[in-house]
């Protein structure tokens, strides 16, 4: 069997393809993050997983390469991970009360024929109206510094989200039913 390869640094990733009881083995891609590009938001997020996929490839001559990206969708603005405490309340504020798109793009990459699959997968959630003493307490934990959208949905995240609609290990970063799908086509079965 080739072997498999996460294209992550995200525990939360690697927690998660590790429910699937499948052996793989962690090596993170270094390809930078470029939310300015001009790329609908779907687009977006399979062209940043599938070239965070190409950038750990070339180290693999039978491999198989799974790599994501999560952003987050809330009207026209596109946000990724805050970069200070200041940028996580900010986003916190414009989601309160509101719905927004967890949009992960993923791409599973066959280093040996060179074929892959890119997909997005879409969740809507709803956050609950915060208040500013809630969004203060938040990013006093550090949960949001690292986390597209500047919540966990899995941790004290989860306080504060109302509903969603649609797969919730989307939203945590790995949407794993449509992965496994898409890990059939290159004879990797879960299940």
């Amino acid at each position: 069997m080739k072997t498999l390869i996460l294209a992550s640094a995200s525990p939360r990733r690697r927690e998660l393809l590790a429910l699937t009881g499948i052996p793989f083995i962690v090596d993170p891609s270094e390809y930078p993050e470029d939310l300015s590009l001009q790329l609908e938001p779907p687009a977006l997020a399979r062209h940043l997983s599938r070239e965070k996929a190409k950038a750990v490839a070339g180290k693999y001559r039978h491999g198989v390469i799974i790599a994501a990206d999560t952003i987050v969708v809330a009207g026209r603005s596109v946000l990724g991970k805050p970069r200070s405490k200041s940028e996580a309340k900010e986003m916190l504020r414009a989601l309160s009360g509101k719905a927004h798109t967890v949009i992960t793009g993923y791409t599973v990459l066959d280093t040996g024929t060179g074929g892959y699959v890119s997909k997005a997968v879409a969740t809507k959630v709803w956050f609950k109206r915060l208040t500013d003493e809630e969004i203060n307490a938040y990013v006093k934990t550090g949960e949001p510094l690292d986390k597209a959208g500047a919540y966990a949905i899995q941790g004290l995240g989860s306080l504060i989200v109302k509903k969603i609609e649609g797969d919730y290990f989307n939203v945590i970063g790995l949407p794993l039913s449509d992965l496994a799908e898409s890990l059939k086509k290159f004879g990797i079965r879960i299940l």
